[in-house]
């Protein structure tokens, strides 16, 4: 065999579909990306084969960490369609970010996954500015990440992103429902639109059943705007109250919807009794629900239906949560309170308006 024989059978990674500069042009990239959201506790940079995050001093009596990790789900597709990639990054940190501060944590750090057939190294940057956007907005750090080119396993411009976040909090000050009572009341703290969950409806409502195209009018806007709106962030309206007050029930208003994610954090003997008229819904939701001829409870079962939080708190402490979330740009309403639970339901819709106690200056 000549050597010119033996070279057309030498393969490269390369060869197999994996660009190694590539990779590297990505990383160059989306380092300073990455850099701006870190703070004096991070220890490591970009690169180093694990993050570091320094946890003392704390002023904490028992510091717990608390965790969570999800992905943004087939919301991935429409950003696919539109080639638009710079705002799902907010939605993967919002997904675990929001978890995490249903339990009373501060985030802290927050490490991201990108898998990918090829790397475009500025589609890289476009995704993981959005984390970094989602991670300031959050005020937590972006540790680390990888990213991972599969060819073979996934597909033309597919992509998939999944994120781990990390929070603390005092033992003493967890959040975990068990002392939500009767009489307590449900602020609503308002959703972007569909954030980052019923997609697989809304891509079938949209596209198949009334055959838009990513960029058809769609509300005033077009199909990709409406569709992107990334996921908002609480960290800051909620940890604001916290410094004040207590906090008897957190809910992120995630995959599930109102009816399967209020019920998580009520104890036995108590349900919620929501007045679906307190808050003002985007327009996404009667569009949709008009379109498919969905029943109530689908809808409130598949989507937020405006609501990405909601608080349990104490009647005497509504005026003034309600005064410090509007103090940091939310535009909260009381949309309901905890009674006693009668039969199987734990949550029961009441399509009217939240009524207002006998003292009306409570709220």
């Amino acid at each position: 065999m000549t050597s010119d024989e033996k070279k057309d059978d030498v393969l490269t990674y390369k060869d197999a579909g994996v660009d190694i500069e590539a990779g590297n042009e990505a990383v160059r990239l989306l380092t300073p990306i990455a850099q701006s959201t870190f703070n004096s506790r991070v220890l490591t940079d970009i690169g180093a084969f694990s993050g570091l995050y320094a946890l003392s001093p704390l002023d904490l009596k028992e510091p717990v960490l608390v965790s969570s990790t999800d992905g943004v789900g087939t919301k991935l597709k429409v950003a696919i369609m539109a080639d638009r990639h710079d705002t799902v990054g907010v939605d993967l940190v919002a997904m675990s970010v929001n978890d995490v501060l249903t339990q009373g944590a501060k985030p802290l750090f927050f490490l991201d996954y990108l898998a990918m057939s090829h790397t475009e190294p500025k589609k890289v940057a476009a995704l993981v500015a959005g984390v970094a956007s989602g991670c300031r907005q959050a005020g937590c750090a972006l540790l680390g990440g990888e990213t991972a080119e599969m060819p073979g396993f996934y597909k033309g411009d597919d992509y998939d992103m999944a994120g781990f976040a990390v929070g603390l909090v005092d033992r003493e000050a967890i959040i975990d429902g068990s002392e939500i009572a009767i009489g307590h009341k449900l602020i609503g703290l308002p959703s972007s639109g569909l954030h980052s969950n019923g997609y697989s409806l809304v891509r079938k409502i949209i596209f198949e059943k009334l055959g838009l195209k990513i960029d058809s009018p769609l509300l005033g806007s077009t199909v990709a705007d409406v569709l992107l709106r990334p996921t908002r962030i609480y960290a800051t309206s909620v940890l604001a109250v916290l410094k004040r007050h207590k906090i008897f029930g957190l809910v992120h208003v995630t995959g599930g919807g109102i009816l399967e994610n209020v019920p998580r954090v009520l104890p036995s003997g108590c349900r919620a009794v929501i007045y679906t008229r307190s808050w003002p819904k985007p327009p996404i939701f009667d569009f949709l629900a008009e379109a498919a001829s969905l029943p109530t409870e689908e809808q409130y079962k598949a989507f937020n239906m405006g609501l990405g939080m909601i608080m349990i708190v104490a009647p005497k402490d509504v005026f003034d949560i309600v005064n410090i979330l509007e103090d940091h740009g939310e535009n909260p309403a009381v949309i309901g309170e905890v009674t006693t639970r009668m039969g199987r339901d734990t949550v029961v819709l009441v399509d009217d308006v939240c009524p207002k106690d006998e003292d009306e200056s409570a709220y």
